[in-house]
C-alpha cells in the first residue's frame, strides 16, 4: 500500500484538502459571510424602501380622498352659492317687475285723469259755446230784465 501511487494520490488529496480547509476556510467563509451581509442589507434595503413605498401609497390615497372630498364640498358650495344668486335674481326680476307695474299702473291712471280733465274741459268749452249760442240767439232784453228782478226778489228767501 505504500508503494501503491494511488495511496500516495489519496494522501496527497486528503493533506492538500486538510490545508485549503485549514487555510482557504476563513477567506472562503468571510467571502461568504460578506456576500450574506451584502444581501442581508439589500434585502433590508428593499423592505425599508417597499414600506417607503406603502406609506407614500398610502399618503397618496389619503391625499386623494381629501381632494375628492374638498371637490365634493366645493360643487356643494358652488350649488348652494348658485341657488342663493338664482333666488337673489328671482327676487330682483320680482322687485323690478313690480315696480315696472305699478309706474305703468300710475302711468295709466295719469293718463286717464288726463284724458278725464282734458274731457271735461272740453265739455265745458263746448257746452259754454252751445250756451253763449244759445242765449245770443234766444234772449230778449225784457225777458232778461224780468229774470234778474225776479232772481234779486227770490234771494232773499233763499238766504233765509
Amino acid at each position: 500500500m505504500l508503494n501503491d501511487p494511488t495511496f500516495w494520490v489519496a494522501v496527497a488529496f486528503v493533506i492538500f484538502m486538510g490545508l485549503m480547509y485549514w487555510k482557504a476556510r476563513k477567506p472562503v467563509l468571510d467571502g461568504l459571510d460578506a456576500r450574506a451581509d451584502r444581501i442581508k442589507s439589500e434585502l433590508d434595503e428593499a423592505q425599508r424602501l417597499r414600506e417607503e413605498a406603502q406609506k407614500a401609497l398610502a399618503e397618496y390615497k389619503r391625499k386623494q380622498r381629501d381632494a375628492a372630498k374638498e371637490a365634493e364640498e366645493m360643487l356643494a358650495n358652488a350649488k348652494h352659492e348658485a341657488e342663493l344668486l338664482r333666488n337673489q335674481a328671482s327676487e330682483d326680476l320680482k322687485a323690478v317687475l313690480a315696480r315696472r307695474e305699478r309706474a305703468a299702473l300710475e302711468k295709466i291712471a295719469q293718463a286717464e285723469t288726463q284724458a278725464i280733465q282734458d274731457v271735461r274741459a272740453q265739455a265745458v268749452d263746448m257746452a259754454m259755446a252751445a250756451t253763449a249760442k244759445l242765449l245770443s240767439e234766444n234772449v230778449d232784453p225784457n225777458r232778461d230784465q224780468a229774470m234778474v228782478d225776479q232772481a234779486i226778489r227770490d234771494l232773499g228767501q233763499k238766504l233765509h
